[in-house]
């Protein structure tokens, strides 16, 4: 440890710090620009000089190590005529937009130069004026005027997003921020450079000219996407989101989101919103008030299981939907009598968990991993947040390696960090390679080899990395997850997790994907799961926030069983969806609407409140089903009166800590079941989906479906049986 003496305070930090951190820990501020805790130093903008003893000049606090007995003065007079110095220089061709400006409010530069500027400018020059540039749908560049090159947004795109899509161009007065020549920015995390722009060059497109930031109320939310359980903070103007930026959660998401989380918030104004409950009548559909709907659902649902039986009525929930709704839903269901009920949607294999699948280690760990063998995934477009975190382990030295498709890993850049081994194969071929890594492990240790394999080149290697170091894991993607070879590649996993000392774990698809386990959305004894329910739908369906042309595996089948049933079919949707197969729509609030939890990847338990008032006639999913069960005559039970009573039905210390965990005791990967490596015959595909059909909200985001990633077909459903 270093000890100096800031503004007359001891403190003692890390050897190699900078000025700069150690100003941060004894709470002492130095305004900077280019400074980022995340980023890279760059010592670009200067604006952070301060006073050294014994030093002539004043010097960079971001750049400059600490020495032992160094004293350091921010706020002397050298100090302040440098940094006001600076401050004129950074001025001088900004333009006086702050009135139209977006960032107008919560402006790094407009703060610092209400401390640090001067009341009149010296400069009587024509100032330089910076061409627009289009960069795509999501980011605006409109005003580069304003860019004073901190570098910011470039030094991301190497280091957090792994692409370089900015780069600075020219010197002196006409360097400029650009992307390459007929190149837009095509990040899945691009949104975060307008974040750390600290001088509004870089804006939101969708927001723009929407609303002034004082005129926004903030609101704390979770992403309801992929598994990651992003924190959020919603923004909103007269009962409208206008904007979704990141709350700081070093544990689960630090200071990023991803696009999706931020921008598929315009898909809740959008005109796909279902507003009332709907009935078809001849074929034609009709606007009826709640009582009409639900008493018509009730009935229809109540004569089906007096004719039928309870086992003729089934469910099937979105992971996409809070842990109340999925646990309700399950409730309703089996107060009927029927064990009808599964979210694994786009899963190939059926059989029942033995305990709560997860990721197997908190979220932070991943970035901290010296070794990591993923399997079956795209992890950069599947889970954007997890390999940001990944590609950092990368940057110091981690060896990440790859058992997937070749669509996942189409060029050498297609994860954004280095790979140290990659088999490519269809969903076939994936437990042989794992096997194969596993019989390198075994005859590495000298024990029996569980599985028939060859020691190929790639599975040294991979066993090689996974026997070396304390900090490896092994994680199962989407992919491996819906796979029709899942429990053999979870089961190979395992021995080798074992044999190796790693981690195994799923990365896990969806918002809730744990949530539903934990609130057993699972088909009970004699229970359809989701694939009977869709080749043979029973004569009642509840479809929650589901929608099976896009979200299942059997997509333009199920479409078709669905027609052909006969019976009901009832969709409770935000959007208006499933008006091909369904005989009543139910308007459900989606996540900004309704209070509600959500359970990511590592199990933890993240409630949240509604940030608006449902739009038009929606109500929260879970009052729907809870009146529902009230006109089935199965209510006993289910009389809440609002959403913690439900999680407090499921887990009582969970409504009682703002932040908490499912029961380790549940959390499992564990797998009895032997492996089989048939060797001979092909899998069907897994279901797997591009970044941008996710769900129902970033399918009806406008700017989402603009991006390159939206439009690329090798990311649209893989439904075809592989050849």
């Amino acid at each position: 440890m270093v000890e100096l003496e800031i503004d007359g305070k001891k403190v003692e930090v890390a050897e190699g710090c900078m000025v700069m951190h150690a100003a941060e820990k004894s709470g002492t501020y130095i305004p900077h620009f280019c400074y980022h805790k995340k980023l890279s130093i760059a010592a670009s903008c200067r604006m952070c000089l301060v006073d050294v003893e014994k030093v002539p000049k004043a010097v960079p606090a971001c750049a400059t190590p600490v020495t032992q007995g160094m004293v350091v003065r921010t706020r002397s007079e050298k100090t302040i005529q440098a940094q006001q110095a600076v401050m004129e220089f950074l001025l001088i061709n900004h333009p006086l937009d702050c009135p139209v400006c977006d960032q107008g409010g919560e402006c790094q530069l407009q703060d610092l130069a209400v401390g640090y500027g001067r009341d009149a400018s010296r400069y009587s020059e024509e100032k330089r004026v910076v061409a627009h540039k289009d960069a795509g749908p999501l980011i605006s560049m409109q005003e580069m005027s304003r860019c004073i090159q901190c570098t910011r947004c470039v030094r991301f795109g190497q280091e957090i997003a792994g692409v370089m899509e900015l780069g600075c161009a020219g010197r002196g007065e006409h360097a400029e921020i650009e992307t390459f020549v007929g190149a837009g920015i095509d990040s899945e995390l691009s949104g975060n450079m307008i974040d750390i722009c600290p001088v509004g060059a870089l804006t939101s497109k969708p927001f723009r000219f929407s609303a002034r930031t004082w005129e926004l109320s903030r609101r704390k939310s979770i992403s309801p996407h992929d598994s990651t359980g992003a924190n959020l903070i919603v923004q909103v103007k007269n009962h409208r989101v206008m904007r979704v930026v990141p709350l700081e959660n070093e544990a689960v998401n630090e200071c990023w989101i991803a696009d999706r989380d931020r921008f598929s918030y315009e898909a809740l104004n959008g005109p796909a919103r279902l507003h009332r409950p709907m009935l078809k009548q001849d074929g034609q559909w009709i606007t009826v008030n709640w009582q009409t709907a639900l008493e018509y659902v009730a009935n229809g649902l109540g004569q089906i299981r007096r004719e039928h039986g309870a086992a003729a009525i089934g469910a099937l929930v979105s992971p996409h939907s809070t842990l109340e709704e999925i646990h309700l839903l399950g409730a309703l269901m089996r107060a009927l009598g029927s064990e009808n009920v599964d979210y694994r949607l786009r899963a190939q294999e059926m059989c029942s968990p033995e305990g709560v699948r997860w990721l197997g280690m908190p979220v932070a760990a991943l970035s901290t991993l010296e070794a990591a063998l993923v399997v079956g995934s795209n992890l950069r477009k599947d889970h954007p947040l997890f390999a940001q975190r990944i590609r950092q382990a990368a940057r110091r030295g981690a060896r990440v390696m790859v058992i997937t498709s070749p669509e996942n890993l189409s060029g050498a850049s297609a994860w954004a960090m280095p790979l140290q081994e990659a088999v490519l194969g269809d969903a076939s071929a994936w437990a042989q390679a794992l096997a194969n890594v596993a019989v390198a492990v075994a005859r590495a240790k000298g024990v029996a080899e569980p599985f028939a394999g060859e020691v190929t080149k790639p599975a040294y290697a991979m066993a090689q990395a996974l026997l070396a170091g304390e900090r490896k894991a092994i994680l199962l993607g989407n992919g491996a997850a819906h796979s029709a070879n899942a429990s053999t590649l979870l089961a190979i996993g395992n021995w080798i997790a074992e044999q190796t000392g790693a981690r195994l774990g799923y990365l896990t698809e969806a918002a809730n994907t744990v949530g539903a386990q934990w609130a057993r959305a699972l088909p009970g004894e004699g229970g359809l799961n989701a694939r009977q329910m869709l080749a043979a739908p029973p004569k009642g369906m509840l479809l929650f926030q589901c929608e099976p042309a896009a979200d299942c595996a059997e997509g333009a089948a199920s479409v078709t069983a669905l027609q052909a049933t006969g019976g009901m079919v009832v969709s409770l949707n935000t959007f208006k969806a499933n008006m091909d197969v369904a005989d009543v729509l139910l308007p459900i609030a989606p996540f900004t609407e309704t209070s509600g939890t959500f359970v990511n990847a590592e199990g933890r338990v993240q409630s949240f409140h509604a940030v608006v008032r449902p739009l038009a006639e929606a109500r929260p999913g879970w009052k729907v089903l809870r009146v529902l069960a009230e006109m089935l005559d199965v209510a006993e039970g289910l009389r809440f009166e609002s959403s913690q009573e439900v999680l407090h039905a499921l887990h009582p210390a969970a409504a009682q800590q703002e932040c908490a965990f499912v029961p380790a005791q549940l959390l499992s990967n564990a797998m009895q079941a032997s492996a089989r490596l048939d060797g001979g015959g092909k899998l069907a595909a897994p279901d797997v989906v591009g970044i941008y059909e996710l769900d129902g909200m970033v399918r009806r985001a406008p700017s989402l479906q603009l991006t390159a990633d939206a439009k690329k077909p090798d990311l649209l459903p893989q439904k075809a049986t592989a050849s």
